[in-house]
């Protein structure tokens, strides 16, 4: 059967790859952000998955305010890469696994989850700036991907506890597939960030480290947090760490198996105007 051997965490600072791109990663200020990637993009190459799951939040790029999804999943073949306006990124265009794509939507929504299913979209940096910091300059990425969107733009947005039972619910329709692949499943967005108003250029580092142990040893504790804690410690932004709970939900402890490994933690602030964390988690 198919399986998720790791859940990789990290943000997806639109400024970082546009840093990669512009060749400025050697920069002294790029250098502090980019020197918490090295470890995980040697062990990427050590641990290339078939298939990674990319829980990201689209930018108005795919969706806009016309028509907002709670939860979508990308069921093509091939992803484009967005122009977000000026121009896509000059990273390689995304191939999907529509196969295994179809399984987990089928499932999921047999476990009475409603998902969106989207068979043709563009992606933007919510989901090729992961991708870039763990792979680095490639071109072509060495897995394919399954994009699963979920809205934390507008509200209403899915509750962190939603979202810790979908990462099960995904969990339990990845290991009913019978190809045997190796899958990922990674949680982008976040951390402490606001991007508006009289707060912009918030930054609350000290909940930030709360929230990556927590992560560790307490998710289901973490998935009752609130939407307004969010809100109040962590920035108006600060609610894209909700998708980091369905990576979370889906490691095999919170179904009874053993505790996984934690093989990488980052945390720096600043990357433009927002806290990077990042960590990689281990199945057993």
């Amino acid at each position: 059967m198919a399986r998720i051997t790791a859940s990789v965490f990290t943000s997806h600072v639109p400024a970082i790859g546009a840093a990669m791109d512009l060749k400025k990663s050697e920069e002294p200020y790029w250098q502090k952000v980019f020197s918490g990637y090295e470890f995980s993009r040697r062990w990427m190459k050590d641990n290339t998955p078939d298939v990674v799951i990319l829980v990201f939040n689209d930018h108005a790029t795919a969706f806009s305010l016309e028509m907002i999804p709670t939860f979508a999943i990308g069921t093509a073949a091939e992803y484009k890469v967005a122009d977000e306006g000026w121009g896509p990124r000059p990273v390689p265009d995304v191939q999907g696994a529509p196969d295994l794509a179809s399984h987990v939507a089928h499932s999921v929504i047999q476990q009475d989850f409603d998902l969106t299913i989207v068979n043709r979209m563009d992606v933007d940096h919510g989901l090729t700036v992961p991708l870039s910091l763990m792979c680095g300059d490639t071109k072509v990425w060495p897995f394919k991907v399954i994009p699963f969107a979920v809205n934390v733009v507008q509200y209403p947005v899915p509750s962190g506890m939603r979202c810790f039972k979908l990462g099960q619910a995904i969990r339990k329709a990845v290991e009913s597939y019978d190809e045997d692949l190796n899958v990922q499943i990674w949680g982008t967005g976040g951390m402490s960030h606001q991007l508006q108003g009289p707060r912009a250029g918030l930054i609350n580092r000290e909940w930030d480290n709360r929230f990556l142990d927590r992560l560790i040893d307490d998710p289901e504790g973490l998935a009752s947090v609130p939407h307004l804690e969010y809100v109040n410690e962590a920035g108006s932004e600060g609610i894209e760490l909700v998708m980091w709970l369905i990576a979370r939900g889906a490691m095999s402890d919170v179904a009874g198996g053993n505790k996984p490994t934690l093989k990488h933690r980052f945390y720096h602030v600043p990357a433009s105007n927002t806290a990077v964390g990042h960590m990689i988690l281990e199945n057993n």
